[in-house]
C-alpha cells in the first residue's frame, strides 16, 4: 500500500520555544486516521505545517512523494483542508462558491461545471446550489466546506475538528459523509472527542508537549482508555430507569432535572445509541459531551509512557 503521506523529523520553533520536536509518521492509502492532541501540545502546528500554512523550521513533509518544501504548489494540489471555521464566502450560492474554489485548485476551464456537479451530488447539496450560503444550516454549511476539500480530488484531506458546532443529528450525518469520503481520500481527522476517534479512525496519531507521543491503530489506543461517561442534556429528560435500558449504559447519575452523567463500558457507539433513543422517545437532546477529564488521562498516562 503506497504512502501518502510521510512527516519526517519535523520540528517548529517560536522564538525560542520548539512547539513540536521531531515528529515522524507515515499515513497509507485510504481510511481515516485520527490526529489527537491536547490544547497547546503542537497539533494545530502540525497540521499548519501539512497544510502549508506554515513553514517548518526543521525536517519534511512528503505529500505522494512529494517534497511541500521543495516543490509546495505540486504538494498542495494532493491535499484538501477544511480547518476548525470552514472557509465560507456566505454571501455567493453553493454553485457560485464551490464554481470560484474550482478556479482557485487549477481545475480546467471546460472541466468546473462537471466537477462542481460531482462534488455537489456526492455531499448531498444539490438541491441547495442556488441558495446563499448564509441561509444554510450549520450542517450543511459544512457539507459545503468538506466540498471545497475534496473538489479537485485529492489524495488526502484534512479535517480539523469537524463537527464542532453541529447538533447530535448533524454530527451523525457529518461522520456518515466523513466515511464515506474515506473509501476514496485518505483523511487526516483532529478531534477532542474521543468517541468520534473511536468510531471513525482506524489509526490514531497522539503528540503531547510538541512530541509524537503515540502512533498505532484504534485497538491499540483503546487499550488505554478505561469505561467513561457521557455528559447529556435533554429538554423532555426520562426517568433514569429509561436511560439504563439503553445498551451499554451501566449507571446513570442525574445532576439536575434536564442533565445526566450517562456511564458505559463496552460499548463504542453509546452517542449513537442514546442520540437514537432521544429520537425514537422525543427527549429532545440538546447535548452529548464525552468527559473531557477521561481523554486528558489517556493523553497524561501516554506522555508519561513515552
Amino acid at each position: 500500500m503506497s504512502i501518502v503521506l510521510k512527516v519526517e523529523k519535523l520540528s517548529h520553533r517560536y522564538a525560542t520555544a520548539w512547539a513540536i520536536r521531531d515528529i515522524n509518521f507515515e499515513i497509507s492509502q485510504n481510511g481515516v486516521i485520527g490526529l489527537l492532541g491536547s490544547n497547546g501540545a503542537g497539533k494545530s502546528t502540525t497540521m499548519n505545517i501539512i497544510c502549508g500554512v506554515l513553514n517548518q523550521t526543521e525536517g519534511d513533509v512528503y505529500i505522494n512523494g512529494i517534497n511541500k518544501r521543495e516543490q509546495p504548489k505540486l504538494a498542495k494540489k494532493q491535499l484538501g483542508f477544511l480547518p476548525q471555521t470552514p472557509p465560507l464566502y456566505t454571501d455567493f450560492t453553493v454553485n457560485e462558491y464551490l464554481t470560484y474554489t474550482a478556479d482557485l485548485r487549477f481545475i480546467e476551464k471546460k472541466q468546473v461545471k462537471r466537477s462542481v456537479d460531482e462534488v455537489m451530488d456526492r455531499v448531498g447539496i444539490t438541491h441547495f446550489s442556488s441558495r446563499l450560503i448564509k441561509n444554510l444550516s450549520g450542517g450543511y454549511k459544512q457539507r459545503v466546506g468538506i466540498a471545497q476539500a475534496i473538489i479537485h480530488k485529492p489524495s488526502i484531506v484534512i479535517l480539523d475538528e469537524p463537527t464542532t458546532g453541529l447538533d447530535p443529528n448533524q454530527i451523525i450525518e457529518a461522520r456518515k459523509l466523513i466515511r464515506e469520503i474515506s473509501q476514496d481520500h485518505t483523511i487526516l481527522l483532529s478531534s477532542h472527542v474521543l468517541s468520534e476517534i473511536n468510531l471513525l479512525c482506524r489509526d490514531i496519531i497522539m503528540i503531547e508537549g510538541g512530541r509524537m507521543v503515540f502512533s498505532d491503530s484504534m485497538e491499540s489506543f483503546n487499550n488505554y482508555i478505561q469505561p467513561s461517561a457521557v455528559l447529556v442534556r435533554m429538554e423532555n429528560a426520562p426517568p433514569e430507569a429509561e436511560l439504563l435500558k439503553i445498551n451499554g449504559v451501566t449507571k446513570v447519575q442525574s445532576l439536575s432535572d434536564k442533565q445526566y452523567r450517562i456511564y458505559f463500558s463496552g460499548n463504542n457507539s453509546i452517542s449513537e445509541s442514546i442520540i437514537a433513543a432521544s429520537m425514537q422517545q422525543n427527549w429532545k437532546l440538546t447535548e452529548i459531551n464525552l468527559e473531557r477529564s477521561m481523554l486528558d488521562d489517556v493523553f497524561k498516562q501516554l506522555s508519561q509512557n513515552s
